[in-house]
């Protein structure tokens, strides 16, 4: 009596955790960005910030061709700040990336190393196995070096699934606030 294979008999967390694992990564890598960039808004900076607002509002209040001097010369002090500003923005950014650097490569190597393992482990084997109707004109590129199918099912193999999930998980992320 021969046995017909079934989508059931296959049936796996794979996909799933590969899934939940990428958009993990996806969230910390986020998570860190905002966090450099709160890094990189120094209270200097908020104040030269202000300082500059302050001159360019007061100046454009003294338009009068009476005060056209003491407009131009507020100017002048807004342009110096201006300098100042990107001086010290420049500064505080190269400290802030030089910090944030070490967490964002060894993230990077995580993902590497992690997905080159998932890729090595389940060559070759369905990491899903999904009706053939749901990816009818998609199913060919999904099932690439999945192995065999199911009839009427499309076996999904690890490589597209991660290029699916690492799109997928990007796009939640940017949508996330």
């Amino acid at each position: 009596m021969e046995t017909e294979k079934t989508p059931g008999s296959h049936g796996s967390l794979v996909a799933p955790t590969v899934f939940i694992f990428l958009l993990g990564l996806q969230l910390l890598s986020r998570y860190l960005e905002r966090l450099k960039r709160k890094a990189a808004k120094s209270p200097q900076e908020q104040q030269l910030r202000q300082d500059i607002r302050d001159l360019l509002k007061e100046a454009n209040s003294l338009s009068v061709p009476a005060t056209f001097a003491q407009a131009a010369k507020l100017r002048r002090k807004a342009a110096a700040k201006e300098k100042e500003l990107a001086k010290v923005q420049d500064l505080h950014t190269k400290e802030a990336k030089g910090s944030f650097d070490v967490y964002f490569k060894s993230l990077l190597a995580l993902k590497v190393l992690t997905l080159t393992a998932l890729s090595w482990q389940f060559w070759g084997v369905p990491v899903a196995v999904i009706p053939q109707q749901l990816l009818q004109p998609f199913g060919k590129i999904l099932s690439w070096k999945a192995g065999e199918s199911f009839a009427g099912y499309v076996s999904v193999g690890i490589v597209p699934w991660i290029l699916l999930s690492t799109k997928v998980t990007k796009f939640i992320s940017e949508k996330l606030p």
